[in-house]
């Protein structure tokens, strides 16, 4: 396609919750574009609209509808980000009761034996591409949101939290190669807590519940072969928050592959809180996974 005429179309945007779509919408139109965005019902932002030239709200079991809506548009590439609960793709009877488009029913029927983030995520921009929608790297807006490589605050990581990084490294890259979690809680090289379904911030809760002496770090890495289309690691000032709240006080984060909401305000909060950030290289080829 031209890409005088791409520049010219709307920029799709699918947006769940949280700030994310927010940093999105403000990127694209900075970029000279225009955004045309479809709310996932019930879970994107009530302000969000605001921020759009154009908006419609659709439930998240109404792919199909989702595309022809950002067709008519004139939308073709897309950009996806914000969260949306997973929970109903596990429960038949409530989709079915919501009456899905034959989009949500494909995913649905295709995923359901193996429903883990990125098979689910995969099945999704399948759909997407299959109803004439191209699901783009969701970062391709926010560069200035992403993580540099090494400290990011004045404080820095003390030898021992260097020592529990490089310890973490090749375990949560294992994590992401079994598509378990992002993320480990760790201190002295011993594993606090491992991220699963709960997400960042109930993980770091569990991990200041089991490590009262606090003074622990916190490692959270991209997937080994990150799809940059979804589900990209991301931190924001909650997270901060939650670190500083159960004794946290090292963040390691991989460096150009993860998202920092609100980058300015959130390295101003680490320094407040007392927690080094750091932005850590991580080789792109999987480590060898451990003999059982």
């Amino acid at each position: 396609m031209d890409q005088a005429l791409v520049m010219n179309e709307p920029v799709g945007l699918i947006a769940g919750g949280g700030r994310l779509p927010f940093l999105v919408a403000q990127g694209i139109h900075r970029a000279g574009r225009q955004v045309a965005c479809v709310g996932v019902a019930t879970h994107y932002d009530d302000m969000l609209p605001t921020c759009c030239d154009r908006f419609a709200a659709i439930s998240v079991l109404r792919m199909a509808s989702m595309c022809r809506q950002l067709r008519r548009w004139g939308a073709t590439q897309v950009v996806m980000v914000g969260r949306v609960r997973k929970s109903i793709m596990y429960n038949p009877v409530r989709l079915f009761r919501s009456i899905p488009d034959m989009g949500s029913v494909r995913v649905w029927y295709i995923t359901r034996h193996d429903r883990r983030p990125d098979k689910l995520l995969t099945a999704i921009a399948n759909e997407l591409t299959n109803n004439g929608v191209t699901l783009i790297d969701s970062t391709t807006y926010i560069p200035d949101q992403m993580s540099d490589e090494g400290p990011m605050t004045r404080r820095r990581p003390s030898a021992s939290q260097s020592a529990d990084i490089e310890f973490a490294l090749p375990i949560v890259q294992q994590l992401g190669d079994l598509d378990i979690g992002q993320a480990i809680a760790v201190k002295d090289r011993d594993i606090i807590a491992v991220e699963a379904m709960e997400g960042t911030d109930a993980m770091i809760e569990r991990a200041g519940k089991l490590c009262r002496k606090g003074k622990w770090t916190l490692v959270k890495l991209a997937r080994p072969n990150q799809d940059m289309r979804f589900d990209v690691p991301t931190v924001g000032l909650q997270t901060i928050e939650q670190l500083a709240a159960n004794g946290a006080t090292c963040l390691a984060i991989e460096a150009g592959r993860a998202i920092l909401l609100d980058k300015p305000a959130f390295i101003t909060a680490a320094e407040k809180a007392g927690v080094a950030l750091v932005g850590v290289h991580v080789g792109a080829t999987p480590p060898k996974r451990l003999s059982p």
